[in-house]
Parts: structure tokens; sequence; C-alpha cells
């Protein structure tokens, strides 16, 4: 079993589907947690009762992270209660379940998209790297996605938020390698989330999906939480600037 103890982690979007799983691996795995929400108290709330009944421990905060004020109470909301952050898991994010061609894609579908999914990265990071720095070091995980590799026809401003975050992680591995604090990403594909449930609950998008995926099935949010856990832990000490797939060998094919 991988061990956190004595680390403090901090996951965006940690209420619901992968940022959830990976709040309750890494609690398990001894780590003190604090993660963010936006509207879901109720799920928030059950995130840190679950956590709480395997004898873990993990705070939930309301935050905007669309807004840089919030990300940064956020983080200092977990250097108050905890005195650290060791690791950030930059998971908070959203996906158009309606298909939008580019040229029926309204500034506000373009706009929303490019603050959730890109800006949130980017606060997060803001405001938890001098804290790291000051520590001597830390790990940042963004997660982003098969669509930013290979991108994603009728969802193009997704695909670029996700594109995005990857060349973010090439840029930032460097310039903060000086300071031992590792930047790599997770790219999966599909997960069986909230998110993701209005095309799975149908069956014939739900078959069109799994041919698409070597395996022939999609993720579950737990087989994604482990590679972002294996990443914050001793065993990827020398491992920066990388994107790892999970995604069931999708993105190798058509």
């Amino acid at each position: 079993m991988i061990s956190l103890d004595g680390k403090v982690a901090l996951v965006t979007g940690g209420s619901r589907g992968i940022g959830a799983a990976a709040v309750k691996m890494f609690a398990r795995a001894g780590a003190r947690v604090v993660f963010s929400y936006h509207r879901r108290r109720d799920a928030a709330a059950a995130v840190a009762s679950d956590v709480q009944k395997i004898g873990g421990e993990a705070v939930a905060v309301r935050a905007d992270l669309r807004r840089l004020a919030d990300a940064r109470r956020l983080i200092e909301s977990a250097v108050q209660r905890f005195g650290r952050v060791d690791i950030l898991v930059a998971n908070a994010g959203i996906w158009n379940e309606e298909d939008i061609p580019i040229e029926k894609m309204s500034e506000r579908d373009w706009d929303e998209m490019m603050a959730t999914n890109l800006k949130s990265v980017f606060a997060a990071i803001r405001y938890a790297v001098p804290v790291m720095k000051r520590q001597g070091g830390g790990r940042i995980i963004p997660i982003s996605s098969t669509a930013g590799q290979r991108g994603e026809a009728f969802h193009a401003h997704y695909a670029a938020t996700k594109g995005a975050i990857i060349s973010m992680v090439k840029g930032l591995s460097t310039e903060l390698a000086p300071h031992n604090i590792l930047v790599n990403c997770v790219a999966p594909g599909w997960v069986d989330t909230e998110m993701s449930l209005p095309v799975l609950r149908k069956p014939k998008l739900r078959r069109w999906v799994e041919n698409q995926i070597p395996l022939g099935r999609v993720a579950t949010a737990e087989e994604i939480a482990g590679p972002i856990l294996f990443l914050a832990s001793e065993l990827a000490t020398f491992m920066t600037g990388e994107i790892v797939n999970v995604n069931g060998g999708a993105v190798l094919v058509g």
C-alpha cells in the first residue's frame, strides 16, 4: 500500500467523480485532505463522512475557483488547518453534454469552459506554488483528458482547455524543478461518473463509447484515482512533465 502519512493533499472538485475517489484514496493512504466543492454541499458532506468512517480526515471548503480570491482562500484554508500543502490535484472541471458546432458556440460557452477548466487550474497552482517553495517541494497533478491530445469534435472548447493543461504541465515542470516541485498530469478517457452519465446511461451511446476503447469498457473513478495517487507518492520521485494516459488504450485508435 502506498503511504502518504504526514502529507497534506488538496483536491479541487473533490465532491464527486474522480475528485471524490482521489480524496478517499488519499485518505486511505494516510494523507490529511482538503477538498473544494462549488455547489453540491450535500455531496461534499458525504465524501467527508466517508473519509471519517475509515478513520481519515478530510475537510470540505466551498470555493468558486474561477475567482482567484477563492483559490487563494482555499490554499490558505489548507495551510491554516494543517500547516502545509504537499500535493495539489487540480481536478475541477466541466464538459458539455450537448454537441456544439463551432459556428454555434457562444461567447458564454467559450468563456465558461475556459474559466472552469483552465483558469481554475491556474488559480489553484498560482497560490499553491509559494507554499510549496517555502516547504522545499511538492507535487502538482492537474487532470487533463484524451481530448487534450487528439481533440474532440463538437467539444472544441473543452479539448482546448485540456490541451492547454498539458502545455502548462510541460512549462511548469521545468520552471519548478529547481524547487523540488514535480508537475505531472493524468489524462483520463471516458470515466463512469456523474459528468458522463447523460451519455453512458443511454445503451446505444454507451456501446458506441465502449467500441472506441480497446479494453471494451469505461473506467471507474477509482481507476483514475490510482495513477493520481502514484504520482503523489514516493514511487514517482523522478517524474516531472509527464502525461499519464489512463484510457483503456483509447488514445491509440481512430
